[in-house]
């Protein structure tokens, strides 16, 4: 009847299909090269929200601001007809490439590394059962007073030669113990409940 009860236990989560898993890689890869790199962000925004790591966070955050640079350096090319210098066209394309493969690359990587470490991790299973107790720690040095009692007195010191003959005690088992005392307190609030309900 005393002590604490056991904690709440949580739903484990619902695991995703690996097929799940493959496809949302496909199109989350296949949405960064279709869009020409300008939707990048929209993976790493995914692998953040999955891993809720900071670092995942800052890149998703950068690739956006990198998207937002390479649109705004298409924005400053000039409108008339004249062809794109050489030196435009690399650093657009350098700028795609990197951002492009950049993003696939740690994409495919963190996400495949956090599922295969999410899956291998042993699962807790939702009922541990009975947890036997624990044999007390035996402290030698200093006896401590128990419920303001004072401590008793120390067994006389003195040579003790075991006997050979003599079998090791076995120690009683507690459950049992525990199980009684038990049964005795479901009795005690058993009758204290019928008394209060014969008064009602």
């Amino acid at each position: 009847m005393h002590g604490y009860g056991h904690p709440p236990q949580q739903q484990p989560k619902r695991r995703l299909s690996s097929a799940t898993l493959t496809t949302l890689r496909v199109l989350f890869v296949a949405l960064t090269l279709m869009s020409c790199g300008f939707l990048s962000w929209a993976a790493l925004l995914r692998l953040a929200t999955v891993t809720r790591k900071g670092l995942d966070w800052t890149l998703m955050a950068a690739a956006l601001a990198l998207n937002a640079g390479m649109f705004a350096y298409v924005l400053s090319w000039p409108d008339n007809d004249e062809p794109l210098t050489d030196t435009q066209g690399v650093i657009f394309f350098a700028w795609l490439l990197c951002t492009v493969a950049g993003t696939v690359a740690y994409y495919l990587y963190a996400e495949i590394r956090h599922y295969s470490r999410l899956y291998t991790l042993p699962v807790p299973s939702p009922y541990t059962g009975h947890v036997p107790p624990q044999a007390p720690a035996v402290t030698p040095a200093t006896p401590t007073p128990g419920y303001g009692y004072p401590p008793a007195p120390a067994p006389p010191a003195g040579p003790a030669a075991p006997s050979p003959a003599t079998p090791p005690p076995t120690p009683r088992s507690a459950p049992p113990q525990r199980l009684d005392q038990v049964r005795a307190e479901l009795d005690e609030l058993s009758d204290y409940l019928r008394k209060e309900g014969g008064n009602r």
